[in-house]
């Protein structure tokens, strides 16, 4: 599960950096955007809510714990 979210992570992350790239690149030199900054953050929008539906399935299904804070310390 671990490795899972990881790379669920790393796939956050890359979404971020090419939409960052298209915000940068696209609509220079007289060329048209290409719409590639919104379908990049589309991506992240859509990973994000994937894990965290696989988060709450993991739980329920008891692949992972809550192990929550300590109380009183």
């Amino acid at each position: 599960m671990k490795y899972f979210v990881a790379l669920v992570f790393v796939g956050i992350f890359a979404s971020l950096a090419f939409a960052l790239y298209f915000m940068l690149k696209d609509g220079r030199n007289g060329r048209a955007k290409s719409g590639g900054m919104a379908r990049a953050l589309t991506v992240r929008i859509g990973l994000s809510v994937f894990l965290f539906l696989c988060m709450l399935l993991a739980w329920k299904f008891g692949y992972i714990q809550p192990t929550g804070l300590p109380l009183g310390k």
